[in-house]
């Protein structure tokens, strides 16, 4: 659609059809009727909310942010079980060497495994975990409320947007009347003109009202364009994809909250307890609160524990076995001496034939086997000032998140109040323009019967028909500039919106 506007446009320039306004009229006609024929389906309100909830992307990446939130939380949850770790390591070596089972030097090719598993858990760390976990939880609750911000927010420009559509479309219905009046009278006009009652210059004026005319469709139809280009952006909805507002039968029967029921202050305290960006900020203060006493058990001693069980095998380990005596000799030991004479001690040397075996795995596993217990106190000292600076700057987060909150409570509070004084304006302004539109229309009536009797000029007239269209474009834009405040103010109380 809006590529098609764009091309007429394009067209209208470069053929210079602003001199002939039936040809701008046959491609107005035809633009809506191209319009109308590609309208398929229809979107409500209610309709448009649901989809945006489902597919917009600020909705999207604040329900990312809410996950990350969670995951973190489940994470310092887990933190509180003990640690358990297992490992296995295997190498190969060749030269000189420190045998891994008897530590002593061999030189050798050898294989050797080993495997350990180690456990450790926290006995006591000054509540630092559970301080934690009571940070994160809030947080998450926060990223929580942050979420149905998003998705009151989504839903309230959806709204908005909604509005601007309906409105646009009712000013093309306005231009679309114009631009037929005029027609009429320059056809009435043109049988005066040959019939000799009035001038040829009063036909050439209603030509040249007929082009004004045409063009402030043509326009009015484009920002139809636009602001239904913006309801698609909000829904991320594909560009080429029809998109048709469902109009309400009468929007002057749109249910409205009285004035004195919008009260600014009775408005704000009722968003102060329901606004979904206040309750956010005060989860995330509390969050800061235990986070700052996270920060200070970090300078205080933790105790701990921790075992390890370890065993390994290697194929440097043998066993030797004899498996036959390969000779036997004599060896002199040393000499007794003797009243009698001088004699020989000797000893018998045996030398084996042995053969070496790499110790059984089961066997080795078990010989080498060993555990390991043992409790850890750290307590920190000196650290580069890291933990309590970590300290002081969560304290000082604290202090930001309630200016935050402050703020915030300030800018709602000012928003209320700013909506409420443009709600009454607005009305103000819709009664005038009522009566505006009133008065213009008994002023066209009269003038279209002098007009008819030959009593007014061309100028004139059209003079008087613009003031009525503009009366009339007056009040479309202030009856739904004063739904849309009244409707800020409802948002505002309740965190929701309907049409």
């Amino acid at each position: 659609m809006f590529m098609l506007s764009l091309q007429l446009l394009y067209f209208w320039n470069v053929m210079k059809l602003s001199k002939y306004p039936g040809c701008i009229l046959a491609i107005c006609l035809l633009f809506a009727n191209i319009v109308a024929t590609k309208a398929q389906d229809t979107w409500s309100l209610q309709r448009s909310v649901d989809y945006a909830l489902a597919n917009n992307i600020d909705i999207r990446q604040q329900s990312v942010q809410k996950r990350l939130a969670e995951l973190t939380l489940h994470q310092s949850k887990m933190a509180r079980i003990p640690t358990l770790n297992g490992s296995v390591n295997g190498s190969y070596a060749s030269g000189r060497n420190v045998d891994p089972i008897t530590n002593s030097f061999i030189t050798t090719s050898y294989a050797s495994y080993t495997g350990a598993l180690s456990a450790g858990a926290n006995i006591f760390n000054f509540f630092y975990q559970q301080n934690t976990i009571a940070s994160n939880k809030y947080n998450y609750q926060a990223q929580d409320k942050l979420l149905e911000k998003a998705r009151n927010d989504v839903a309230f420009n959806i709204a908005t947007a909604f509005l601007q559509i309906l409105l646009n479309t009712e000013q093309v219905h306005i231009s679309e009347v114009q631009v037929k009046l005029t027609m009429d009278n320059l056809a009435n006009t043109k049988k005066l003109v040959i019939a000799g009652s009035v001038p040829e210059s009063n036909q050439a004026d209603l030509e040249a009202q007929l082009a004004t005319d045409s063009v402030t469709l043509v326009n009015a139809q484009n920002q139809v364009i636009q602001s239904t280009l913006q309801m698609k952006a909000l829904l991320n909805l594909s560009f080429d994809q029809p998109y048709v507002p469902q109009i309400p039968d009468n929007i002057g029967e749109i249910p409205l909250p009285r004035l004195d029921e919008v009260d600014p202050e009775m408005v704000y305290s009722a968003a102060n307890n329901n606004n979904p960006l206040i309750k956010a900020d005060q989860l995330l203060i509390k969050s800061s609160e235990r986070s700052y006493a996270a920060y200070r058990a970090q300078m205080y001693p933790t105790l701990s524990v921790s075992g390890q069980a370890y065993s390994g095998f290697a194929t440097s380990a043998k066993n030797t076995e004899i498996v036959s005596i390969k000779n036997v000799s004599d060896e002199t030991i040393g000499t007794v001496v003797t009243s009698t004479g001088t004699y020989n001690v000797t000893n018998k040397v045996y030398e084996y034939n042995t053969k070496s075996t790499t110790i059984p795995f089961k066997d080795q596993v078990s010989n080498n086997f060993k555990q390991t217990l043992g409790v850890s106190l750290n307590i920190p000292i000196l650290n580069g000032w890291t933990y309590r600076t970590n300290a002081q700057k969560a304290k000082l987060n604290i202090e930001s998140q309630k200016l935050t909150m402050e703020k915030d409570n300030q800018k709602l509070r000012q928003d209320i109040y700013t909506a409420h004084a443009n709600a009454v304006s607005a009305l103000q302004k819709y009664y005038a323009a009522s009566r505006g539109v009133d008065a213009s229309q008994k002023a066209y009536d009269f003038a279209t019967k002098r007009f008819d009797l030959g009593l007014m000029n061309t100028i004139d007239y059209i003079t008087t028909q613009s003031k009525l269209f503009n009366a009339q474009i007056n009040k479309v834009s202030a009856q739904y500039d004063y739904i849309f405040k009244m409707k800020l103010l409802e948002f505002y109380r309740d965190q929701k919106i309907a049409l």
